[in-house]
């Protein structure tokens, strides 16, 4: 059925409650027959051609009753369809009532014209008064427990390809007010109907059909040919499947979203508990998609291994410890004069420019940025994760850095490195909501002094005789540049030159 409504919906949406109307009354008839041809050979009359045509005027008044076509809420959406000036979440809500107020005028309309029909009938078959009092009370119970059945899944089922595109992307129905009943109570209500339905039915059938032969074994036949010829069709193709197809949808959203899919909502195309469960899907959809997104502007403002040990141990993950780290510094030189003279596009261009570069050399070589300073940086070997070899790291780290440097800028950039080993208090610091992973100790401010040093030695990269020791194999090129007093020690401090790959970097500034 569900296709059946989405070819109509797509080819005569401005039209779509006549085809509801003329896909009611095939139903409609299919049971009102069954009925009148059953009370037709009950009464032992051969006026079937007659029951017919009495079914044939009843249904189609009685359906037009029920579905009001082209009238009331209906209207609204048609209206929409055609391009009108209707508000969309007006069309939607309109699907809702209509359904709502359509159900409840179907079971006592049905109910009413069913008995209608089987006194026609019976008379028509020459029953008594007596008999038609009877045909009049079963044909309220069938009539009435038919549509109790069928008919509100039926409808839902009938604006699914309605809802679906009113509300499309929108969201507009996460938040419709839902009816009651609710989905558990319609579909306890519709099985017990069924039940109910379905046992008068083959009370009856049987009872026709043993009138004419006393065999048990009849009976048999009469309960499969009821299910096959009845139940199945009418109870569980136009009625129950329709029911569950919001949680089909929910089935195929639970595995976009596991496949890290969030681009695609689920359609809330019923008023009842399954609607509210979808809408809610959605909404945990939408989480998961701006949590994604955070996680992603996170990585970009946040070093990968540190976002991904906040997001694998929470706020605990740097609560404070001592490590054994390296620690680099990095620093342009004259990019103040070049910063004066062009533009603030330009300035913030040239430094992306060179953290592209420098960047991606400490994250491959283990170490972590730790924070950007103007246009310089600083950057951790060692901590947040620990690294065996965190100053040969940071060493083959810096080398690397300065290689590329030349060949991206030649010489219309040059940097400082400085490079210090030793303990560091490693945790998170900060208050008011404001938080950030941070290094602190001598091993730190040393470093820093460090690296303004290579200004005066003229070194690129200037290492720390700390540095030297906590390596694991001593590089080769290195120069002793002597002891230095550095600005906050009172023991000088013995440091080293390293010459890159393309000769010994001789920066001394001018």
């Amino acid at each position: 059925m569900d296709r059946i409504w989405q070819w109509a919906w797509k080819h005569c949406a401005t039209r779509y409650s006549w085809v509801v109307y003329a896909v009611a009354c095939g139903i409609g008839v299919a049971v009102f027959l069954l009925s009148a041809f059953a009370i037709v050979a009950f009464e032992e009359s051969d006026r079937y051609v007659a029951a017919a045509g009495i079914v044939a005027i009843a249904v189609p008044v009685m359906t037009f009753v029920n579905i009001l076509p082209g009238l009331g809420g209906i209207r609204v959406v048609e209206r929409w369809a055609a391009g009108q000036e209707v508000d969309r979440r007006r069309a939607l809500t309109a699907t809702y009532s209509w359904a709502r107020q359509t159900v409840t005028r179907t079971v006592v309309a049905t109910g009413v014209s069913m008995a209608a029909t089987a006194i026609a009938v019976g008379t028509s078959a020459g029953a008594g008064a007596s008999r038609l009092a009877q045909w009049a009370i079963l044909g309220v119970a069938v009539g009435a427990g038919a549509q109790l059945v069928g008919a509100r899944s039926f409808l839902e089922g009938a604006m699914r390809p309605v809802r679906i595109d009113i509300g499309g992307d929108s969201g507009i129905g996460d938040s419709l007010p839902r009816s009651r009943p609710s989905f558990a109570a319609w579909s306890n209500m519709a099985l017990l109907a069924a039940v109910f339905g379905n046992a008068i039915s083959g009370a009856i059938l049987g009872a026709v059909i043993l009138r004419a032969a006393a065999e048990p074994a009849l009976a048999v036949l009469v309960g499969a040919g009821m299910t096959v010829g009845f139940a199945v069709p009418i109870t569980v193709g136009a009625a129950s499947s329709q029911s569950f197809l919001p949680i089909r949808d929910l089935a195929r959203g639970t595995e976009r979203v596991a496949a890290g899919n969030y681009s695609q909502r689920l359609p809330v195309v019923q008023d009842d508990d399954l609607g509210a469960l979808a809408a809610s899907f959605n909404r945990m959809q939408a989480g998961l998609a701006e949590r994604q997104r955070l996680h992603a502007a996170f990585g970009n403002y946040v070093d990968p291994a540190l976002s991904a040990r906040l997001l694998a141990q929470g706020d605990d993950a740097f609560t404070g410890e001592r490590r054994e780290v390296s620690v680099m510094f990095l620093d342009v030189r004259d990019f103040t004069a070049f910063a004066e003279v062009n533009t603030a596009e330009d300035t913030v261009a040239r430094l992306n420019a060179l953290f592209e570069i420098v960047v991606p050399a400490v994250v491959d070589a283990g170490g972590h940025i730790n924070k950007f300073l103007g246009d310089g940086l600083m950057a951790v070997f060692g901590a947040p994760n620990e690294i065996a070899d965190h100053a040969d790291a940071a060493v083959a780290a810096a080398l690397v850095i300065q290689r590329l440097v030349a060949d991206r800028f030649g010489s219309r950039m040059r940097i400082g490195i400085g490079i210090n080993s030793g303990v560091v208090i490693a945790g998170t610091i900060g208050g008011g909501g404001h938080l950030e992973f941070a290094v602190i100790g001598d091993t730190t401010n040393v470093a820093s002094r460090v690296e303004q040093l290579t200004k005066t030695t003229g070194d690129g990269i200037l290492l720390t005789k700390q540095c030297l020791d906590a390596m694991a194999t001593s590089p080769s090129g290195l120069t002793d540049r002597g002891f230095h007093v550095l600005k906050g020690k009172s023991a000088p401090i013995q440091v080293f030159g390293l010459e890159t790959d393309q000769g010994r970097v001789r920066q001394r500034s001018t």
